[in-house]
């Protein structure tokens, strides 16, 4: 698949490793403007320090406006990609309410702040945008320990049919991809235990974990023009987990 995103500027957030820092390369190598945002300053200097054509943004996305300030400096962007999140694991009768709201304002409340600005100009310029969040299967499917996560990731998926449903008539795309198990450093925090990743490789028909590229693979094909008529969709990248 031919894909070219020369004389696009777009915007990665949770960039400074796992799934956002590989993405960052990869639309940099298409030709992207890329800008990578992470509340991680050192993981955003060794990222710069490998492709220099990257612009990196250090911002704690639970701020909310210093968040808007940040992002307001870079416009214009053409393409966003919602990949910041954060995962408070842990049986729900003990999880507590820092946790909660750690969770949705990264997750969640971050997607809505940021993707307002940017598809506001996007509006004002008369472009036709794309933007992708990263979700989960975990939006679909219980996970035992995952309550908090499942509940920001259904929020997501949702939030995700709501501003395509609202921003197509500006012919802005909006989609979701929704990976299993990638093993991530985030991803290593919940199924790093031999015997509970074994417990998911059996759902999965497939019978293994996802691989960084294919999730990057499948937010690449959603940010480009191969797939122009589709928004709203959560894509899952699951190995078939979700139709078990």
């Amino acid at each position: 698949m031919n894909i070219c995103f020369e004389g696009k500027r777009i915007l990665v957030t949770g960039a400074g490793q796992g799934i956002g820092r590989d993405l960052a390369l990869r639309l940099a190598k298409y030709k992207g403007k890329v800008f990578a945002l992470s509340k991680r300053l050192e993981f955003l200097k060794t990222l710069k320090n490998e492709d220099s054509t990257i612009e990196i943004i250090s911002v704690d996305l639970v701020d909310w406006n210093t968040t808007r300030t940040a992002i307001e400096k870079i416009l214009p962007i053409d393409m966003l990609v919602n990949n910041a999140g954060v995962a408070c694991l842990g049986p729900f009768l003990k999880l507590s309410e820092k946790q909660f709201d750690l969770t949705m304002n990264v997750n969640v409340k971050a997607i809505f702040n940021i993707s307002q600005i940017i598809s506001g100009d996007m509006i004002e310029r008369k472009i036709h945008g794309s933007i992708v969040n990263v979700s989960s299967q975990a939006s679909v499917a219980a996970l035992k320990d995952h309550s908090i996560y499942c509940a920001s990731k259904g929020a997501v998926d949702m939030l995700t049919k709501s501003m395509a449903l609202e921003l197509g008539v500006y012919n802005i795309r909006v989609n979701s991809v929704n990976p299993t198990v990638v093993m991530t450093a985030m991803g290593r925090l919940g199924w790093d235990d031999p015997k509970k990743s074994q417990s998911m490789l059996d759902k999965i028909p497939l019978g293994r974990f996802a691989e960084v590229d294919e999730v990057v693979d499948a937010i690449v094909y959603l940010l480009s023009d191969r797939s122009s008529m589709i928004t709203g969709v959560a894509l899952p990248v699951d190995g078939g987990f979700l139709a078990t």
